[in-house]
């Protein structure tokens, strides 16, 4: 029964809180995933919410080297559309691959460096 609840708890936090984790660092993944697994599961739910949430959240951390990597000069291409962390850039953005880092791309929109994922276009991280 416990370990049914725990794998429960787990795979509800993973699902719940997703999107939420997609720009999370480590300690934003701790506490969205204990969130998801206190409305769940009750105390026990949240510590192991929050430790899942914590290891997600540890997973997806982009590296300082990555953003630090983004040059600074590129022009910005203004859209209209609201530039999301979990969702496509518009067609008409063009991405460039970060230098020494083929996992990502970057574009600047809207004056703003976003880290992007290079086969679906989603936005990673917006770097204020």
């Amino acid at each position: 029964m416990r370990t049914s609840l725990a794998v429960s708890l787990i795979a509800a936090s993973l699902l719940a809180s997703g999107a939420a984790l997609a720009q999370s660092t480590t300690e934003e993944g701790a506490r969205n995933g204990a969130r998801a697994g206190g409305d769940i599961g009750g105390p026990v739910g949240a510590m192991v919410g929050g430790t899942v949430g914590a290891a997600v959240g540890a997973g997806l951390e982009i590296p300082n080297a990555v953003i630090t990597s983004i040059p600074r000069s590129e022009p910005s291409v203004v859209v209209h559309e609201r530039v999301v962390v979990d969702e496509p850039l518009p067609p008409e953005v063009v991405v460039r691959p970060v230098p020494g880092y083929t996992q990502y791309d970057y574009a600047v929109v809207n004056d703003r460096r976003v880290i992007v994922e290079p086969r679906t276009r989603r936005v990673i991280k917006v770097i204020e």
